[in-house]
């Protein structure tokens, strides 16, 4: 059997360290890149040892623009062949836009915008060229939904990935190429803890909640099936469809109403 290799960003933690898992319990072996090196060797030895696949780590911050030159640098120098690309990196910004300096804006959108059409743009060529690959873009529910204040860029980020996936999966599609763009909700891990929101958002229900491990098995099968947009779990397709079937302005009322249950203005 021919091996195949995935990349995925941000993989030290949550949903990407969940993803890799996924993508080694089905044979593939793995680039990992994220900025803590020795988040990423720890993972790396895990699944070395619970899966015999072949893991190489890259440290890597996608705020730095050279970044993905970078990453698609070390991978040739490997000798590698990318056959799946995780684009998982990401991170919220709380509070409302002028809270924040210009900077981390910028470094924002390098991570969430500019370094996932990068890595995509750098590697689908090979993956066409081949004539099969998979891309999974991790978006999110609140690209699908009216933007609500406060985390001002996140869902204009998301909204912007999902779009974009869209028109790349039509592109490469002919070409053996599956693009997906990935839309879980809320999702326990580090996410809340990093930008300081655990103790607000914890307050929202369970039933609204779910776990890294299976919004990854579903990203991977929903990859594997080809399909373009996929929402995670029963709650989140029933919020996104109720946002797509009312007019924006109730939706824009509701979530005036209720953000500040998961949000920081």
């Amino acid at each position: 059997m021919v091996k195949r290799t995935a990349l995925i960003t941000g993989a030290s933690a949550g949903i990407g360290a969940a993803i890799a898992r996924v993508f080694a319990a089905n044979g593939f072996d793995l680039v990992l890149t994220a900025r803590r090196a020795d988040r990423l060797e720890a993972l790396a030895a895990e699944l070395r040892a619970a899966h015999g696949c072949s893991v190489h780590v890259v440290a890597a911050d996608l705020a730095d623009p050279a970044a993905p030159a970078r990453i698609f640098d070390e991978v040739a120098r490997l000798g590698l062949t990318i056959d799946a690309l995780v684009n998982n990196a990401g991170y919220g910004l709380p509070g409302g836009f002028l809270s924040s300096p210009w900077a981390d804006h910028r470094a924002f959108i390098q991570v969430m915008i500019t370094a996932v059409a990068d890595l995509c743009h750098r590697f689908a060529p090979g993956m066409a060229q081949r004539q099969r690959g998979w891309i999974i873009n991790v978006a999110s529910t609140a690209g699908l939904v009216p933007g609500s204040a406060g985390h001002t860029l996140y869902g204009a980020a998301k909204s912007l990935v999902i779009r974009f996936s869209e028109s790349l999966a039509l592109e490469l599609g002919p070409r053996g190429v599956h693009v997906t763009a990935l839309c879980p909700g809320f999702t326990y891990s580090e996410f809340h803890d990093v930008n300081g929101m655990r103790a607000q958002v914890s307050r929202l229900p369970k039933w609204m909640w779910m776990d890294a491990e299976t919004v990854a098995r579903q990203a991977y099968d929903a990859a594997m099936r080809g399909d373009v947009v996929y929402v995670n779990g029963a709650v989140n397709k029933t919020v996104v469809a109720l946002a797509r079937h009312s007019p924006d302005w109730l939706i824009q009322k509701v979530l005036k109403r209720f953000a500040k249950n998961f949000r920081r203005v």
